[in-house]
């Protein structure tokens, strides 16, 4: 799945649009490094982004093309803040 995807599915951002932009401006790292919107995410995946002076670290769980907004926050797990 696309990164920008996972990010919206996942509800770690709101609109995929939002979560494209940050990818093409570099506040999105995979595995500690910039990556583009059209990288393909994968189980193992550690994603970083950055909000403003916030820094949100998760570890990708599961890949899904669809999830209930109840059960979003089963597919990562947060590292750190």
């Amino acid at each position: 799945m696309r990164l920008d995807k996972y990010l919206k599915v996942s509800r770690l951002i709101k609109r995929r649009t939002v979560a494209n932009e940050a990818c093409d401006n570099g506040l999105v790292l995979v595995n500690g490094k910039a990556a583009r919107a059209s990288y393909d995410v994968k189980v193992g995946d550690q994603i970083t982004l950055r909000f403003g002076a916030r820094t949100l670290t998760v570890e990708v769980l599961s890949v899904q093309e669809t999830v209930k907004q109840a059960d979003a926050c089963t597919l990562y797990r947060e590292i750190g803040r």
